[in-house]
Order: C-alpha cells, then structure tokens, then sequence
C-alpha cells in the first residue's frame, strides 16, 4: 500500500500547479517581465547598435523582452532601404549582483509584414514543363563557349599579347 499512495499523489500535485500563461508561439522561458537593469540599457544597446549601423538606419526603440533570467533583447525600427518591417535587435545580458549591461548578439530580425525571400524550392521543381521538354529533345538555349567567342568578346588584345609572348608579368626582369 505504501508504494501505491505516492503515485496516486503524483498526478494531483502536477495538477496542483498554476500553468503560466504562455503567448502562441513564444517559448514559455521568454513570458516574463524583463530585467529592470537590462530593459533600461537602451542607450547601451543603441550605442552596440551605432557600431555597425549608419545613425540614421536605427529608429526609434520598440519593446524590451526577456530572454530569460538576466538576459534581454532590445527591439529597434530598421530604417535601411530594402529592409522595410525589419528590426534591430541587440541582446544585453548581465552577471549576478552586476549592474552592468553586456552587449551579447546584434543583428536583424524580420516582424509581421517584413519583405522576405520566397520559399526555396528545389532546382526539379522550379523548372517549367517548356523547359523540361527542351532539355529531353537535347535543345540547349546558352550559345556554345569557343575560343573564337572568348577572343570576340575581348577588344583588347593585350592580354592575349603578353600571354603569348611568355611575358610573366611585372617582376620579371632581363639581366
């Protein structure tokens, strides 16, 4: 009987416990309250942010989340042409009893609405029928590579001088 009573006590403690509450799609180690010391380094992580970036492609400071226990991510808006929805992140990180803010990790991160690069598709699958069909009657659209069209495409012809006459180039000297 004794084994009995600690298993059937298991399950109700497991129950017992208050589940946190979890946001879809975000790990439940990242639901949290930041780091007071670390969420207030956003002149730290702007500053990392200055380092590789132009001042005028950093915007303004978005969110601060936790990562974990003394780690945090700073969110800023990317300004960069081309990179429209994108954000800055810098991750800062601190020791215990420190009050020092430590720059780990900076880069780009795409949100909601960012321009990505489509799916990738394997080279079998990208290719049209029309495509598919010319291949197997052995037509090949690229114009055959020769001598004749490598010399036709270069109108200098000093570097076809210097290879012929054996010249090896600018150290080679006569005594």
């Amino acid at each position: 009987m004794t084994d009995a009573a600690p298993a059937a006590a298991a399950p109700e403690a497991e129950t017992a416990r208050p589940a946190a509450k979890r946001k879809a799609g975000v790990p439940i180690w990242r639901v949290g309250k930041p780091d007071s010391i670390l969420a207030a380094a956003v002149d730290t992580a702007r500053d990392a942010l200055a380092a590789i970036a132009r001042p005028e492609d950093i915007g303004s400071h978005i969110a601060a989340k936790s990562e974990g226990e003394r780690v945090v991510t700073h969110l800023f808006e990317c300004r960069l042409r081309g990179y429209r929805g994108w954000q800055w992140f810098v991750t800062v990180a601190r020791v215990a009893r420190s009050k020092v803010a430590t720059v780990n990790e900076i880069g780009l991160v795409p949100s909601e609405g960012s321009l990505l690069a489509p799916e990738w598709l394997p080279w079998s699958e990208r290719i049209r029928p029309e495509e598919r069909d010319a291949a197997a009657h052995g037509d090949d659209a690229a114009p055959e590579d020769s001598e004749q069209d490598a010399a036709e495409t270069h109108d200098d012809g000093a570097a076809a001088t210097s290879h012929d006459d054996g010249s090896q180039g600018p150290d080679e000297h006569d005594d």
